[in-house]
C-alpha cells in the first residue's frame, strides 16, 4: 500500500498542561523553594547563636573587657578577700602566700618602687618574655580577678621603701669580688645563678638582706637546680641544670660553659634541690659591707618595656 501523507509526526507532542495543572505546579515549587529558604535561615541563626556562644567562652577572657581597674577595688572587702585567693591559687607557688617571694620577687614592695597599676596589669596578663614569669591563664581567669589581685596586693604593700645607708660604689666593688662569679649583671658574670640586671625592682632592701645572709634557707629555684655528674669517661663535672628531657641533659658548669650529655652514657646523675648560695654570716660579711653590697643592688634596675 502507498504510504499515506496523513501519517503522525515522527516524535510524539509534550502533553500541554492545563492553566489549573500550571498554578498547582508553580505553586509546589514555590512552597519547596520557601521551605528551603526557611530551613538556610534558620541554619545561618543557629550559626551564629553558635559563634556568639563560642566567642563568649573563649574570645571573652583572652579580650580587654569592660571591667573596673583596681580604684573600684581599693576599698572593696570583698573584691580583695576573692584576689587573695585569686593570688594563692594562681601565684603563690612562685611568689609565696605572704607574696613577699620564694622563687619569684617580693610583690609587696611594687608600688613603692614606683610601678602603675596598669604596668602591673600587663605584666600579669603577658608575662615577661625570657623569664620565669608567664602570663597567666586567661582562659580561667577574668581581667576583672586580675585587677582583685592587684587590689589585693594594694593592700598588703609596703608604702615606703627603706632607705639604704651603705656606699653603693663599694657594694659594686664587693659584688665584683663575691658574687659575679654566680651572678650577672648586665651580660657581666656568671651564670650559676639568676641573672641581677633588675633586681632592685624585684625585691625589696629587707629581703635582699635575708637572702644574703641566708634567712630563707637553701631551696633553689629550679632553672638553677645544682647537678653533679661523672661522663662516660669516668670526669667529674659540677653546675646547674640548664635543660632536661627524658633522654638527654644539659648542664653549666662551673666556667660558664654549657655541656649536654645523653642519660644513658652518664655513670652517674644527681641533680640536688639544695642551693649553691652560700650564707653569707656577719663572721664572713660584716653588717657594713652588706649594707654597702645592698645600696649597690638596689640600683639595679635594668630597663625592660614589659614591666614598666
Amino acid at each position: 500500500m502507498p504510504e499515506s501523507d496523513s501519517a503522525g509526526p515522527l516524535c510524539p507532542a509534550e502533553p500541554v498542561e492545563s492553566e489549573a495543572q500550571n498554578n498547582t505546579h508553580n505553586e509546589g515549587r514555590a512552597m519547596t523553594f520557601s521551605g528551603e529558604r526557611t530551613i538556610h535561615s534558620r541554619s545561618c541563626a543557629l550559626a551564629l547563636v553558635l559563634v556568639a556562644l563560642l566567642s563568649a567562652v573563649y574570645s571573652g577572657p583572652l579580650r580587654a573587657q569592660d571591667v573596673p581597674a583596681t580604684h573600684a577595688f581599693a576599698d572593696d572587702s570583698e573584691a580583695i578577700r576573692v584576689g587573695m585567693g585569686v593570688f594563692r591559687l594562681r601565684c603563690a607557688d612562685c611568689h609565696g602566700t605572704d607574696a613577699r617571694g620564694v622563687r619569684g620577687p617580693d610583690l609587696t614592695q611594687l608600688w613603692a618602687v614606683g610601678r602603675t597599676d596598669e604596668g602591673i596589669f600587663r605584666t600579669i596578663t603577658e608575662g615577661i618574655p625570657g623569664t620565669n614569669m608567664r602570663a597567666i591563664d586567661r582562659v580561667r581567669t577574668r581581667d576583672s580577678e586580675v585587677w582583685q589581685i592587684i587590689a589585693y596586693l594594694r593592700s598588703i604593700s609596703t608604702p615606703t621603701v627603706t632607705q639604704t645607708m651603705g656606699d653603693a660604689a663599694r657594694g659594686e666593688e664587693i659584688f665584683a669580688t663575691t658574687c659575679s662569679v654566680c651572678h650577672q649583671v648586665n651580660a657581666v658574670g656568671g651564670r650559676l645563678g639568676p641573672d641581677l640586671s633588675r633586681i632592685g625592682l624585684a625585691r625589696s632592701v629587707d629581703a635582699l638582706k635575708r637572702r644574703v645572709r641566708g634567712d630563707y634557707g637553701k631551696m633553689v629555684d629550679r632553672a638553677f637546680a645544682p647537678t653533679t655528674l661523672t661522663d662516660a669517661n669516668g670526669d667529674r663535672m659540677q653546675g646547674v641544670k640548664k635543660n632536661e628531657d627524658l633522654v638527654s641533659i644539659q648542664v653549666i658548669d662551673t666556667t660558664g660553659r654549657i655541656q649536654g650529655f645523653e642519660k644513658d652514657s652518664l655513670q652517674s646523675l644527681d641533680v640536688s634541690m639544695t642551693s649553691l648560695m652560700p650564707a653569707f654570716s656577719p663572721e664572713v660579711l660584716s653588717e657594713n659591707a652588706l649594707e654597702d653590697l645592698v645600696s649597690y643592688l638596689v640600683t639595679l634596675r635594668g630597663y625592660d618595656a614589659a614591666v614598666e
